[in-house]
Order: C-alpha cells, then structure tokens, then sequence
C-alpha cells in the first residue's frame, strides 16, 4: 500500500511539533543531578546535640568521679592531678566571692574533667555545693570559677496514710518521704498534740517536691492538708497573701499559728553575747557553743513566758544554767529560761503557762560573770538562733481577701476530701 503526503507544509508542521514535545519530554542532566543532591542532602541526619555535664560536652573528657574524703581539701585532691600549687592558690584566691574552698565538705561528690590523651590534662574540676548547687573551676590557662545549678522538676505528689504507731511510720508505710512528717508537724505544731496522737487518727496531703534526675531534693511546699484528730478535722490551706508572702489557713480563714513575744524580757535589754557554735567562756576561758542569747538586765528584772505552753522542767542546772526553766509550747518548740534569780510563786514542773505570764527574774546563778537571762529556744528539740525565729502571724485572712481566699481554698479541700485512705491491713 502506498501513502502518498499531498500536503508537504502541513506534514513539515507536525514533525516539527513533535520534535519540540519529545524535546521538553527529555530530562535535563545537570537539572536532575542538582535535585539528586538535594534529595541525598535531605537524608543527611543533623548532628545530635552534646550531652553535656555540668554545662560541658562528656564525650570532649575522661571524667572521673569520687567523694570529698575526711582531711581532704581543694589542694591535697588538685595535687594528685599534677595541678601546680601556686596554681591551686590562685584558684581559691579567685574562688572567694564565689565559693569558699574552706567549706568543702566531707562526702560531697567531685568530678575531675581530663583529656583523651595519654597525658589525662586536667582540665576541670566540678564540686557539688548540695544536691542542686555544683562550682566548676576552669583550671586551663585562663582560670575561671563559676557557679551552677542542676535543672529542678517540680512534681505535683499526694499523700494519705492512716496512723497505727506514729506520723513518721505511717509516712513511710505509705511510700512518702519520711520529711512530710516533719513538715506536717510545723504547720500543724498549735492545732494538733503530736505527742498525743491516737491510733486511727489519719492525714491527707496534697504537696510539690523537687526532684534533680530522679533523686528527691527535698519538699517545695504543701498547698493543702487534712488532718484528722481525735475525731476532729483539721485543715490548712497555703494561701499568698501578698505577693510574697504565703500562710496557712483553715477553711474559716482562721491562722494555724500563734505568734511568739519577740522576747522574754518586757522592756529593750542590752544582748550581752549571741548565739554561736563557738563562743569564748568569760569564766571558764574555753571556746565552746553558746546556743543561746544572753540578755544584760538588772537582778530582779521580771522574765515572761513568750508563748503558751507547759512547764516540763524545774530546777539548777549544776553544769553551769543554775536556776532554769523549761517550757514546752507544741510539738516543735521549746524554751529555757537559765541563770534566773528565782521562779514566780507557786510555779512547778506540770503547770500550763500563758504567753506573757511571769515565770522567774533575772540572776546570776550558775557559772555567770552578771546578772543577765541565757534565753534558748528549741525547734524539734535542736537548738536554733532566737533572733532568726520567725513570728507566725495570728490574724485571720484579711476581709478584702476573704473572697479570693474562699475562690483559692475551695477547690483544694475538695481536692482534698476526694483523695483515698489506704485500705486498713
């Protein structure tokens, strides 16, 4: 069969279309390599991020880890790392406004930043101030100290437990940290007889606690509380009055505390000497702890009970207090009157005081160079500053508060109500 093209201009039209078709069809190299390499850039992973130590890159180091031991200081751990004297004194000359190398501390860990190299250069070396604060010292060329802290996660925990011995059993019967007795006896130290409390009394807590990786750090702060007692219950709400300062309340707006006199004395008294873990004895010219304040008063200056409280011991003190007075106010706290001149009449061991009620005068009974009150205050039966106790506020939420209060506490005792006791075994 024959095909004859009559129409010579219109068959020259469509060979030249095709050709452009096929043309655009075709890819182009340099085009196809260029998005290759795109493509293959694609599938390159970024590089991860360095685990970092401490604020340094663990995989640049051979890190060695241990523990302060007992005689060891900065320059006798540094020395064994070939770390030149003179060196390590210009360290803990620079290192004073930023830690004092003198409160290392026996058994806190340490860690010794050294190169990969067969010299192991010391490079760095980190101290952990407490579980949270750490100290790096740069010991290259250019020495530098710098302060740290570890990131804190603050988790939002509960807590219930029913009491079949004590507060502190039932806590770690229950799984919670043994601290949260602690706690719960201070907020509740003028509402609830800890040494009094009776089989099948319970407590409910809602509370934050800091942890550092997985580790505890301690507890931040209890939001909520209830604690039953003698069948009677006992709530406590962390309310921020201002915006700095946060109390606890019951559901009534009612304070959890009282206040303490600021001191036993009723007039400003000269102090003669402050508290100290060191003091130099005026009569047996030694240094020992002086965990008191002497107030300086005329003999026969009256003394006052600076709170509620029972008288739990009476009596001269022959290591050198001479005529004292004990009175136990809760729980928590504790306060002895030393040197006095005698007692108020009829006063005796057992006796409930109230705060403000004359309980001796001053003396100078005992080992005493003047007549003067050794006034010591206890808090969960250790000694702690007098000066540096804080005042409990008495006064109830504030009536321009009263309704953002009850906004604020509602919720949380509902919260609290709904929380579970553990089944009785």
């Amino acid at each position: 069969m024959r095909i004859t093209l009559r129409n010579q201009p219109v068959v020259s039209i469509l060979l030249f279309i095709a050709v452009v078709l096929m043309a655009s069809c075709t890819p182009d190299k340099k085009k196809v390599e260029s998005e290759t390499t795109v493509d293959s850039l694609a599938l390159v992973e970024a590089p991860k991020p360095a685990h970092l130590m401490f604020g340094l890159p663990v995989d640049s180091f051979v890190i060695e880890n241990n523990k302060v031991k007992r005689n060891e200081f900065l320059a006798s751990i540094l020395l064994r790392y070939d770390i030149p004297y003179k060196q390590i004194d210009l360290l803990a000359h620079k290192s004073k406004d930023t830690f004092d190398v003198r409160k290392i501390k026996v058994g806190n860990p340490y860690y010794v930043f050294l190169d990969h190299d067969t010299l192991h250069t010391a490079r760095y070396f980190v101290y952990e101030i407490d579980k949270i604060n750490y100290v790096v010292y740069n010991l290259n060329d250019s020495i530098t100290i710098t302060k740290g802290q570890k990131p804190v996660r603050k988790v939002q925990r509960t807590a219930t437990g029913i009491i079949t011995s004590s507060l502190w059993n039932a806590m770690t019967e229950n799984n919670a940290s043994p601290v949260l007795a602690l706690e719960l006896s201070d907020i509740y130290a003028w509402t609830v007889d800890f040494f009094g409390i009776e089989k099948g009394d319970y407590f409910k807590v809602m509370y934050t606690e800091d942890y550092v990786d997985s580790t505890s750090v301690g507890i931040r702060s209890i939001e909520a509380a209830l604690f039953m007692h003698r069948g009677d219950k006992f709530y406590a709400f962390n309310f921020q009055e201002d915006s700095a300062t946060y109390n606890y309340f019951d559901e009534k707006g009612n304070s959890l505390r009282k206040a303490f006199l600021k001191n036993p004395l009723k007039y400003s008294a000269r102090i003669s000497s402050r508290f100290s873990h060191s003091r130099y004895h005026p009569v047996l010219k030694i240094r020992r702890p002086h965990h008191g304040i002497d107030y300086a008063a005329p003999k026969g200056t009256h003394v006052y009970s600076i709170g509620d409280g029972r008288v739990i011991a009476k009596g001269y003190q022959a290591k050198g207090g001479g005529n004292y007075l004990k009175i136990k106010h809760n729980s928590v706290y504790t306060t002895v009157y030393m040197h006095l001149n005698g007692f108020t009449k009829g006063i005796s061991k057992g006796d409930k005081v109230k705060q403000g009620d004359l309980i001796g005068y001053v003396g100078s009974t005992g080992l005493s160079t003047g007549p003067h009150l050794d006034f010591r205050v206890f808090k969960n039966g250790k000694p702690i500053d007098p000066l540096k106790v804080k005042a409990p506020p008495v006064e109830p939420v504030k009536k321009e508060d009263m309704k953002r209060f009850k906004q604020f506490y509602k919720p949380l005792k509902q919260s609290v109500d709904n929380l579970s006791l553990p089944v009785a075994q």
